[in-house]
């Protein structure tokens, strides 16, 4: 009986770093350290871009960018959803198959942000706004292991 009493760990809270997840707020403020009172250093604009948390210190997640810069941010405005964001120079192609011989859906321009589905073989299930297909796993930041 005694479990049915015991406070349940905060989301994402357990979770052993380093993970992946997405932002989930229009505006999320980057800071230079885990509180308020540190200055704001970046700020994202675009929800559903991964990032990868790298530490945690009790509300506050270090997280890491695609571009590789660091900082803290709030740990209620990041999402555990998988997100990945096209990389590279040029195009990659979003099949309709996890194979370069499948037929072409879509040519995703460097910089395109979707959730992220189930990766196998090279392969990724990815959906950009509803429009769904396979990418190289190469291609996207995100994928694979953090």
């Amino acid at each position: 009986m005694a479990a049915l009493f015991s406070p349940a760990p905060a989301s994402g809270q357990d979770r052993e770093v380093p993970y992946w997840a997405t932002i989930r707020s229009d505006r999320l403020n980057m800071r230079v350290g885990p509180s308020r009172e540190y200055p704001v250093e970046w700020v994202y604009s675009r929800p559903g871009l991964p990032i990868k948390v790298v530490r945690v210190v009790e509300g506050w997640r270090m997280i890491e960018d695609p571009d590789g810069e660091q900082g803290w941010v709030v740990a209620r405005l990041l999402d555990p959803a998988r997100g990945a964001i096209v990389t590279d120079d040029g195009v990659a192609p979003m099949r309709n198959a996890p194979s370069d011989a499948a037929a072409l859906k879509w040519n995703l321009e460097p910089g395109v942000v979707g959730t992220l589905g189930a990766c196998e073989d090279g392969w990724c299930l990815l959906d950009v706004e509803g429009h769904r297909g396979y990418v190289r796993q190469t291609r996207l930041w995100g994928a694979g292991e953090p």
